[in-house]
């Protein structure tokens, strides 16, 4: 599987640099949108590519550490560098027109996109997904499965990606949301998420995961100050992203409005 994914990331790179040399108007791509993007990808390999995998085996907050790797840095860093347009021109002219157009002509998957991206589906699905996997006997059953483990990382990812599009907006897909309302959108089912499962985790008076029973006592601490940091690392460094996007939002929403009033004052003069 590691060779498999380093070797998807490298691709994802190489046709994003390709894509980005073809940027219309002849106009230069912005260089922290390439380095964000790589960042992103960077922070995926991070998680799982990475000695902090192995670790993962036998730690739980290395397994909290490689979650939020994947969904509050990996996933909107990769979006923030605006990936859709770049990728798609890096592509060979031949895949383009055989396999993306076609696609992109779907009724159904358009359809499927669609709604996926939909408020009342993207942030129950990342909620949902956020807290089942943390569900003791389904976790214990994702670390004794190496597919069923992947499948959980998948799912993080690609419901992260899911949960940021509807904040980030990466052209040429909008988000349906005003900012105000992705600033609620950030605090209730991103924020306040973490804080309930990571205040759960962290404050609880037994380890709920029998896999890490004895396993961290080789690095000084048990199964239960490990879990209590997995929780803490979920609750503090997550609500710091999540906070920090939503005050981003909170500003774009006054610059939006600025804009809006001096053109309306245009306008009247």
């Amino acid at each position: 599987m590691a060779p498999l994914l380093v070797a998807l990331i490298l691709l994802a790179a190489a046709v994003y640099a390709r894509g980005t040399r073809g940027h219309p108007l002849h106009r230069p791509w912005p260089a922290w949108r390439t380095a964000l993007f790589l960042l992103g990808l960077g922070a995926i390999l991070a998680a799982l590519v990475s000695p902090l995998d192995e670790l993962a085996h036998e730690l739980f907050s290395a397994h909290m550490a490689q979650h939020m790797l994947l969904t509050v840095v990996g996933a909107p860093l990769v979006l923030l560098g605006q990936p859709v347009r770049p990728l798609l021109r890096g592509l060979p002219r031949a895949v383009r027109r055989g396999v993306v157009r076609p696609l992109a002509r779907s009724g159904v998957l358009r359809g499927l996109l669609h709604l996926a991206r939909r408020p009342l589906v993207a942030a129950p699905l990342y909620v949902l997904l956020l807290y089942a996997w943390h569900v003791p006997t389904i976790y214990e059953a994702a670390v004794a499965d190496q597919a069923l483990h992947d499948l959980e990382h998948a799912s993080f990812l690609l419901s992260a990606l899911l949960f940021w599009s509807l904040v980030i907006d990466p052209e040429p897909f909008r988000s349906p949301l005003p900012y105000p309302l992705r600033i609620l959108f950030l605090l209730l089912s991103g924020a306040a998420q973490n804080t309930i499962l990571g205040g759960l985790l962290a404050f609880s008076s037994r380890a709920l995961y029998p896999h890490y029973v004895g396993r961290p006592e080789a690095l000084g601490f048990d199964a239960l100050t490990d879990q209590r940091l997995g929780g803490a690392a979920m609750w503090v460094a997550g609500d710091l992203i999540f906070l920090a996007a939503a005050s981003l939002c909170f500003f774009l929403f006054l610059a939006q409005e600025e804009r809006e009033q001096l053109a309306r004052e245009s306008a009247e003069g």
